[in-house]
Order: C-alpha cells, then sequence, then structure tokens
C-alpha cells in the first residue's frame, strides 16, 4: 500500500507496515496482551486511516505513531494505548539524549567546556570531558527519579558533578599526619615514612594526587605546618648529626652556639626548597586523567613551635617568590588562619607571620583569611581541633554522628536551588514565595538523599586510595568489599543557593545593598533554609548543611533559562550572569567596609561554606596597615573565611608583575600576557573563564572611594 515514509532527520527511507504491528504487539504484551492476530487487524486499521488522511503522499514517523495512537483509543484498547504512548514518549527521550549527547561531544572535540576554569584544552581533558556528558546523559535519563531530573533539567535546581552522581564523593580533608606517620599505599607499593622534610613535602603532593584520583572535588590540608613538623625536626636531626661528623673529621672546634646557628640555617634552607617544590608540583602534576592538576588547598597559621613557624613561612615566602619566571601559582588554595593570643595583634607569636601572610597576599592574591574566633568556629577551639576550609569556600565540621572534628570528612554532595526563579515566579507575592522556596527545598532533601543511597551502596574497593588507606573517619574496620556508609555517615550532604541579589529584586524591586528591607527579608531567606538544613539532619540522622554556592558555569545556566523563561527582567535576568550566593552585586557601587558589613551576617547561617570579597583597582601593597584594616573588618563581621582580590597580570616573558591595561608588557613589549583573577574562591587565568564570568568580571566594581583608594595604594 504503501513504500516510503519520511524519518525524523527528513531521509525518505522504505516503508515497512510490520513495524508498526510490533510496536502495538510490544505494547499489548506490557499489559498482559498475547494476541498478535488483534495487532495484525489494528495495523490495517492505521494504514486505511493513513491512505484517508495522505492519498498518496509521504507521510512521517511521527504522523504514524500519531495515528497509532488514535486507532488504539477508538478501538476500546486504552491500555494498550497507554502502554504504547509511554514507550513512544521514552524512546523520544533517549532519542533526544542521544541527539544532544552527540552536539555535545562534537563540541568539546573541537573545544573542552569552561565549565571548570581549570581544565585544559588537552586530549586528555577532551577525552574525560566525552565521558562526563556520557555520564550526566545515561543519569539524567536511566537512573535519576522523573522529577528530580526535570527539575534539573528546567533549571528549577542544579545538581553539582553530575558526571560523577554514583561513582564518588565530593571532597575531604586528608588526614595528612597519619599518612606521613605510617606510610602508605597508592596502588604500586608501600610508600614508608619520611626522613627528610623534602621527601614529606614530596609525599604531600602526592597524597593530594592520588586521592583526587579517586575523588571529584577538593583535596585539603587542616592543618599543614603542624602535621609537616616532625620532618622539620628530622630534618634538623639529620643536619646536626651530618655537621658534627664533619667537625670531628677535620678535628676542628666550633662552638655550640654557631654550630646551632648552622644547622637552624641548613635546615631553613631545606624546608624552604621543599615548600618550592610542593608548590611547583601541585602546579604540574595531573590527575583526574590528566585533565587537571588537583584541586588543592592548604590551611595554616597558628603553630607557635619553631618547626611549624618555619614551614609557614618558608611556604609564604616560596609562593611570593612564584613559579619559574615569576608567574602565580593557582595552586595550592591556600588559607591562612587567624586567631586572638595567635597572630592577630601585635605581641602575638606569629603576629609576624600574619603580616607576611598579607604582603604575600598583596602580590599573589593568596592567602585567604580563616576566622578562627568568628562566633561559629570558636566553639570548636578544643582538643587541638580549628575550623579549616577548603576549595572555594568548604566547610566540614559540625557532625550530627561522631566527633566533630575536620581531617577525615567532607562533603558527600551538593545540589544547589535557583533562588530568582522563585523570586520570579511569586511575582511579588511572599506567601507563593515562601510556599515555593519550601517545595524547592523538599525536592532537594529528596534528591540528596537519593544520591546519598546510591553512594552508601559504593563499597571500599571503589575507592583504591580514599578508602582502602582508611582517609575517610569511620572506614578504619571497613574490608575491601564493605560498603562505605559506616563512613561516610560523618560527611556532608549540602544544599546551595545562588542569586539571593536577584532574588530580592524580583521580589521588593531592591537587593539588600540598595535597601535595609531587602537585607532583613535576605537574612530572613538565608536562615530559613539553614533552619530547613538542621531539620533535615535531626529528621535523617545526616549531616545536613547550607553552602553559599560557588557559582562557575552554574551562574550562566540559570540564568540563561530564567530569561527564556521569563524575558529580559531589569535587575535580574538582564546580565548574563547571576549573584554569587548572597553577595551583593558586583557591579554595584559600595564602599569597602560597608560590603563587608552587608555580607558579614550571612556567614554564620552558611555552615557548608562561605566567603565574601573587598575588589581593589590594584594591589595595595605599599600600605599594609590599611590592608590590615579590611582584614580586621572582615574579623569584626563575624566573618568566617573571606579575601581581597584585585587584577593580577603577569608578563610571561620578564615575569612583570602588576596592572597591565594594555596588550603588551610596559617593561618588554612582550604580549604574552597571564591575567590571574579569582573566579569562584580559587584562582584561574581570565581566558580560561567561560562567558557569563567573563562578562561579571569585567563588570566588577572596586570597594573604595578615591580617599580610601588613596590610602590603600
Amino acid at each position: 500500500m504503501f513504500n516510503q515514509i519520511r524519518k525524523r532527520d527528513g531521509r525518505i527511507a522504505s516503508f515497512h507496515e510490520g513495524k508498526i504491528t510490533d510496536a502495538i504487539f510490544k505494547a499489548a504484551k506490557a499489559v498482559g496482551g498475547e494476541d498478535r492476530q488483534m495487532a495484525m487487524e489494528l495495523t490495517l486499521r492505521v494504514l486505511r486511516l493513513l491512505k484517508e488522511r495522505y492519498n498518496g503522499d509521504i507521510f512521517s514517523v511521527e504522523d504514524v505513531q500519531d495515528t497509532v495512537e488514535k486507532v488504539l483509543i477508538e478501538s476500546g484498547h486504552a491500555r494498550t494505548a497507554k502502554a504504547y504512548i509511554l514507550y513512544r514518549h521514552q524512546r523520544t527521550r533517549i532519542r533526544d539524549a542521544q541527539s544532544d549527547l552527540m552536539d555535545a561531544v562534537s563540541e568539546i572535540l573541537r573545544e573542552t567546556n569552561r565549565e571548570n576554569a581549570n581544565v585544559s584544552n588537552s586530549p586528555s581533558a577532551k577525552v574525560l570531558q566525552i565521558s562526563e556528558v556520557a555520564s550526566v546523559n545515561y543519569y539524567l535519563n536511566r537512573m535519576l527519579p522523573e522529577d528530580e531530573a526535570n527539575a534539573h533539567r528546567d533549571g528549577d535546581i542544579y545538581i553539582h558533578d553530575l558526571a560523577w552522581y554514583g561513582k564518588t564523593l565530593t571532597c575531604l580533608q586528608i588526614p595528612l599526619q597519619r599518612l606521613l606517620a605510617q606510610g602508605f599505599d597508592n596502588g604500586h607499593g608501600y610508600i614508608r615514612p619520611p626522613k627528610s622534610i623534602k621527601t614529606a613535602a614530596a609525599l604531600a603532593a602526592i597524597i593530594l594526587q592520588s586521592n583526587q584520583n579517586d575523588m571529584h572535588g577538593g583535596q585539603s590540608f587542616a592543618y599543614f605546618e603542624r602535621d609537616m613538623v616532625p620532618y622539620v625536626q628530622a630534618e634538623y636531626r639529620r643536619q646536626e648529626a651530618d655537621l658534627r661528623k664533619a667537625i670531628a673529621r677535620f678535628e676542628i672546634t666550633v662552638p655550640e652556639d654557631k654550630l646551632i646557628a648552622m644547622v637552624r640555617e641548613r635546615v631553613e634552607s631545606e624546608t624552604y626548597q621543599a615548600m618550592e617544590g610542593f608548590i611547583y608540583n601541585l602546579n604540574t602534576m595531573h590527575s583526574r586523567a590528566g585533565a587537571q592538576v588537583p584541586f588543592s588547598s592548604i590551611n595554616f597559621g597558628t603553630d607557635t613551635t619553631w618547626e611549624g613557624r618555619l614551614i609557614t613561612r618558608t611556604f609564604l615566602q616560596a609562593y611570593e617568590k612564584g613559579l619559574g619566571k615569576g608567574e602565580a601559582p593557582i595552586f595550592p588554595n591556600v588559607c591562612f588562619k587567624i586567631r586572638k593570643g595567635i597572630n592577630y595583634a601585635p605581641g602575638d607569636p606569629n603576629y609576624d607571620l600574619f603580616q607576611l601572610s598579607m604582603q604575600v597576599a598583596c602580590k599573589r592574591l593568596f592567602p585567604n583569611f580563616a576566622f578562627q574566633d568568628a562566633s561559629f568556629n570558636r566553639s570548636y577551639q578544643q582538643d587541638n581541633e580549628e575550623v579549616a576550609y577548603m576549595g572555594c569556600r568548604t566547610r566540614v565540621i559540625g557532625n550530627v554522628n561522631g566527633a566533630e572534628v575536620t581531617d577525615g570528612r567532607g562533603n558527600l554532595s551538593f545540589t544547589s536551588l535557583n533562588l530568582p526563579r522563585i523570586g520570579l515566579r511569586a511575582q511579588g507575592d511572599l506567601d507563593a514565595f515562601w510556599r515555593m522556596l519550601d517545595e524547592t527545598i523538599d525536592l532537594i532533601i529528596k534528591q540528596l538523599l537519593t544520591r546519598f543511597d546510591v553512594q552508601k551502596n559504593l563499597r571500599v574497593c571503589d575507592f583504591p586510595f580514599l578508602m582502602g588507606q582508611r582517609l575517610y573517619v569511620g572506614s578504619e574496620s571497613l574490608k575491601l568489599t564493605d560498603k562505605i556508609e559506616p563512613a561516610i555517615i560523618h560527611g556532608t550532604l549540602s544544599m546551595g543557593f545562588i542569586g539571593l541579589a536577584e532574588c530580592l529584586v524580583a521580589l521588593t524591586g531592591h537587593h539588600h545593598g540598595q535597601s535595609p528591607e531587602a537585607q532583613a527579608l535576605g537574612l530572613k531567606i538565608v536562615s530559613h533554609m539553614r533552619d530547613r538544613m538542621d531539620e533535615a539532619s535531626q529528621q535523617y540522622g545526616l549531616n545536613f548543611s547550607l553552602l553559599a554556592t560557588p557559582a562557575e558555569g552554574l551562574s550562566g545556566k540559570f540564568t540563561k533559562k530564567d530569561r527564556d523563561r521569563f524575558g529580559v527582567i531589569p535587575g535580574v535576568t538582564d546580565r548574563p550572569w547571576y549573584t554569587n550566593s548572597f553577595h551583593v552585586p558586583v557591579e554595584f557601587q559600595i564602599n569597602a567596609f560597608a560590603k563587608i558589613g552587608l555580607e558579614g551576617p550571612y556567614h554564620k547561617y552558611c555552615n557548608a561554606g562561605h566567603i565574601s570579597y573587598v575588589e581593589l583597582p590594584s594591589a595595595p601593597q605599599h600600605n599594609m596597615q590599611a590592608f590590615e584594616t579590611l582584614i580586621k573588618a572582615m574579623y569584626d563581621a563575624d566573618m568566617g573565611y573571606a579575601a581581597v582580590n584585585f587584577p593580577v597580570d603577569i608578563c610571561k616573558q620578564c615575569g612583570f608583575n602588576g596592572v597591565i591595561d594594555q596588550e603588551s608588557c610596559p617593561r618588554c613589549g612582550h604580549g604574552a600576557i597571564s591575567r590571574v583573577r579569582r573566579i569562584t574562591g580559587y584562582l584561574s587565568t581570565l581566558d580560561n573563564f567561560n562567558d557569563a564570568k567573563k562578562a561579571e568580571e569585567a563588570n566588577r566594581a572596586t570597594h573604595c572611594h578615591q580617599r580610601e583608594c588613596e590610602e590603600l595604594h
């Protein structure tokens, strides 16, 4: 009767009526039918209707499927029709997913996407990203519950690191002290404890790299200088023994105080070289299929021993010097802990190290500053515990299932909600807003539990280093084939949020930098989200927490979806990005101390992590007193983690470092300029930013008036 049919891609192909019979019979079998003859009779009805409708013209696959549905319903086969419709919908989803996957692969083969500004454009990076796209496709279409998958696709929520959904966990504060003291096995044989500071530093880098291959997020040391102290001591003993042997061999007399000074000089030189090598390794030693260096962080600043102070000082000196031609080290993220009585004020034993940390920050943007005396951090100052940060801002300390410690714990996963969308949907109705906010939070809690149920059934053997070497609290007694649930109940499940400022504009017409009433509402929204996480912790016996989302790739994604849905809304969707978490919009003109005062109160609610910045036009390296005033204003505002931003431009040829407004170096005229900027808490070069973050960076206003800038510079 018919010879040809138009396929979905427009091609004309041979028509086979038997395929209609097969599809009808398959749908009938799905609801208990067994009559193929009936399927053949129904096929004839379909063919007659096609002939009446198209009268010899070529029809499409969709036309045939529409006709099959009509015939099944009109013939009284409603259950078979429903099964056919569901099957057709499923096949459409699979085809669309396959098409999206192929489009994404094609794009990656041209250039790696810029979801992560520290992933290169190398062949290994392309292969990794292709596998990630395939994984996302699989999880969205085959594994996630429909409501969770659709909410992610539509842009109501965002499931971070979805490519790694069922494979691993996010991040960890690595127990460096134990690994170095006991030795470890990273897969090719046992590594014995080091006997020198250089070896210890090299192994510390290898530990970060090894664990990065088991996880998709950040790797951090919470007590870097404290954990390295034994190896400075070992170095001291080695150098002293070598020097005394040399003195004895040459039969000379050296006063004891001079000998000690010589030993210390040698130890300081070895330690500096060890720290320099550590920094070099973390900027060159790739992991994650060779696509990225470990996403590493270190915390230090409060150890007051000679050895601990030496680690902190030499690391900062090496970091300030930079790489081979003076380039800025991108990793590790450096977190300097500030604590009264330790390093906060003149007379404190480590105040000089605080001064040095600010000097380095004025050149390299790092260190960031972690305030141990914040109201929400101070209570953990017991039994030598301190609160450490990692990566962009992550903080893990509270624990409903055991000891509230930092080492050996991390975030399991996090999912962010789109606050501006809820604000837009509410159309100024606060009752509707609170209802929709709670509905979205309910879905995120459900999604985090769904993912936890997948993660808890992974086994120790799936994590040869992370679990096999007992890095995670609670993994100590697990066997190779055991499930990891006893360990990961100590991790955190986090809900994040983005675009508080745009949400407030949608609700009130003003963001929190423009209106005290908007600020009050903003604090009410964020405190409510924190309350919901605390309630979930009690209800489910897991560590739910609230994160001030580091919006990198997500920033532009949410905005594009909302612009397509709601149009261009001034102050909300009229820019390519949404503002990071609870921050005041980057283009808003506000002085530094006012910004600090507005953002400080949000830190205590975001117990999964938070960060605030002050933006300066250039490095304030000639006025350290003013710089210190800024840092102490952050301390006084009850912030937990904060930093100061400014442009860092470096000539790749001669190493000139400063603000380079032109295309070439003012010193040597070379055109290769590395423009280092902070993207969401970590550093990268501007050319690796995605388009939304490039636009955001270009619109960043500085947070000092002319007089203040003159004082800072």
